[in-house]
């Protein structure tokens, strides 16, 4: 926590709470620089130092927790209990409280909505192959998307030869699904699908793009 910031409401520098380190019984191990996240510490001569005191979070005492020899010391929390007695924090904390949970429940809808529309399909790719005839491929798929919010876009027909389409030599498609107005498409690919069954073609792959 910078100097200038507040705890709660009160000035930061107004509250005496950060560690001391006794450096004839520090061993160097470095442990308190290591677990600090707040930088409140640096080594010097193989000894932790205090350098950022007010960075220290008020009623942190981890570094004192892990110190393998006792060698890091703290006010007694008596300090903290006074403060927020003395300063009625809790009229602050309870505003502090509901701004968080606001931005809290913000950042779960929003997860929320991503999450949703990333389980929105509005494009996919298929390949089939089959015996399609000269047009009747080509109108059912038209009829199928006919005044609807769909289309069928960079469609690919291979066909072994001209003769071959004639006497019904089985061919290879491929197209692109989209919705024109980017609405799920999961429902219109079921029917699809089912055009594909109804036909004998053969759906050889899809993917959702």
């Amino acid at each position: 926590m910078a100097k200038e910031e507040l705890w709660h409401g009160i000035p930061r520098e107004d509250i005496p709470w950060y560690p001391a380190v006794d450096a004839d019984t520090c061993i160097g191990c470095t442990l308190c620089f290591a677990t600090c996240g707040r930088g409140v510490y640096d080594m010097q001569d193989n000894k932790a130092v205090v350098v950022n005191p007010l960075n220290c979070m008020v009623g942190c005492s981890t570094c004192g927790t892990v110190c393998p020899v006792q060698a890091i010391h703290f006010p007694d929390r008596d300090l903290i209990w006074r403060l927020e007695r003395e300063h009625k924090i809790f009229k602050v904390v309870r505003q502090e409280s509901a701004e968080k949970k606001a931005r809290l429940d913000a950042l779960r809808a929003r997860a929320a909505a991503e999450d949703a529309v990333a389980k929105v399909t509005t494009r996919a790719r298929m390949e089939i192959a089959g015996e399609f005839g000269e047009k009747r491929c080509l109108n059912q798929l038209e009829e199928l998307v006919q005044d609807r919010p769909f289309d069928f876009v960079n469609l690919r027909l291979e066909v072994p030869t001209i003769q071959g389409m004639k006497t019904k030599t089985p061919s290879f498609m491929r197209f692109e699904i989209t919705s024109t107005e980017q609405e799920d498409i999961g429902g219109f690919l079921s029917e699809v699908r089912d055009l594909v069954r109804r036909n004998g073609w053969v759906l050889v792959s899809e993917q959702r793009l």
